[in-house]
């Protein structure tokens, strides 16, 4: 058996819940992708894009033949949603990163008017959705998959453009996401969603903390130049 023949056929059996080696490892990647982002590498970006792969094959129980036999439209998705997100945001941080001799991004905030695009295309993605993954067939309840798609195509965009409001918007995400997964059976998500979601907030302070330390950088500069 090749490699990837075992990473697809692999299985781990808890008591009488059978896990899928590839749910965890694409989870595992997910989780690298983000401790990538909260250090700015550019790297994060293609681990990502492995885990997205990996995790698309397994939201798609009833037609890959997994042992659950479960379709998470929404969950599967946006890993579609990711690696073409994510190539973009690739493509953001290379080009940043030959330009400065620091990480790949400064974190800032949106602004005003960006923090209102995002809640409105949160809430009126989910709206649009929800009757579209309806229609196809997607786990009940069926809104929650459409909100965690359009959160986490709103909080990869915001982290390509290096918005720190990007970490609250995975928050939002995780909190609707750990009691779907769970409903659906997807246990080792849920499980490592409850983690993700401690570590999107420590990110989320982790970028503030970097832009202080950059603010006060720039005053001392200004302070020195009028010297």
């Amino acid at each position: 058996m090749n490699p990837i023949e075992w990473l697809f056929d692999a299985q781990l059996q808890i008591g009488t819940q059978t896990i899928l080696w590839r749910e965890i490892i694409g989870n595992a990647f997910g989780i690298l992708s983000a401790v990538g982002g909260m250090r700015r590498k550019v790297w994060a970006w293609p681990i990502g894009i492995a885990g997205n792969v990996l995790l698309f094959t397994v939201f798609l129980g009833a037609v890959f033949g997994t042992p659950n036999p479960v379709n998470l439209l929404g969950q599967a998705g946006r890993q579609i949603m990711f690696i073409v997100v994510s190539i973009f945001g690739w493509v953001q941080w290379s080009t940043h990163r030959r330009g400065s001799a620091q990480a790949a991004v400064a974190p800032h905030w949106a602004g005003a008017r960006a923090r209102i695009l995002l809640g409105f295309g949160l809430v009126a993605g989910t709206l649009v959705l929800t009757p579209v993954f309806r229609a196809l067939g997607s786990f009940e309840p069926v809104w929650a998959d459409a909100w965690i798609f359009t959160g986490s195509l709103l909080a990869t965009y915001g982290m390509a453009k290096g918005w720190t409001e990007f970490w609250l918007i995975w928050v939002a995400v995780d909190i609707v996401g750990v009691p779907l997964l769970l409903s659906a059976g997807y246990y080792a998500s849920a499980i490592l969603y409850i983690f993700y979601g401690a570590f999107t907030l420590a990110g989320f302070f982790v970028w503030m903390r970097v832009q202080r330390r950059a603010r006060r950088a720039l005053a001392v500069d200004l302070v020195a130049a009028r010297l």
